[in-house]
């Protein structure tokens, strides 16, 4: 039950909550980027550098992951992909993504996608928030509790 992390847009204190938490719970965690990213020393961390190209991160991520692992994305495509080969997603904020509630999150998506392209929407989500960071440390804590259990 490894963790692929989708580490190009993934915020440094996520990553850094990540990292404690694969060497504390002793799980394989790989950040996949297409940039040189800093990682502490661990034989839980690994990290992959991809070349440069569109979806290249996520493909990666896609040929590399198993049902019932965990992928940490805000990217809502590869999110439903790694859903649909039964893995458990969820984004840098600790929100989950679900077989539930995939269809209406890449629908909104592509409906905010086309306001852009319109240029009706200006601006972008809200800033990363210490309640962020709490919000994502306890959803991959309880993730982690259930997950040894198997």
């Amino acid at each position: 039950m490894p963790i692929w992390v989708d580490a190009d847009a993934c915020p440094v204190p996520i990553r850094e909550i990540l990292c404690r938490a694969a060497t504390r719970w002793q799980i394989e965690t790989t950040f996949i980027a297409n940039h040189v990213i800093t990682l502490p020393p661990s034989p839980w961390i690994k990290r992959r550098q991809v070349p440069q190209g569109f979806d290249v991160a996520d493909n990666e991520i896609m040929d590399q992951m198993h049902k019932g692992d965990l992928v940490i994305t805000q990217d809502i495509p590869l999110a439903a992909e790694a859903i649909e080969k039964g893995a458990d997603v969820f984004n840098p904020r600790g929100q989950a993504f679900t077989k539930e509630n995939i269809r209406q999150r890449l629908a909104m998506r592509n409906f905010m996608e086309e306001m852009r392209n319109a240029g009706q929407v200006t601006g972008g989500p809200a800033p990363f928030s210490q309640t962020d960071r709490k919000e994502f440390a306890d959803k991959l804590d309880r993730w982690l509790q259930q997950n040894r259990k198997r």
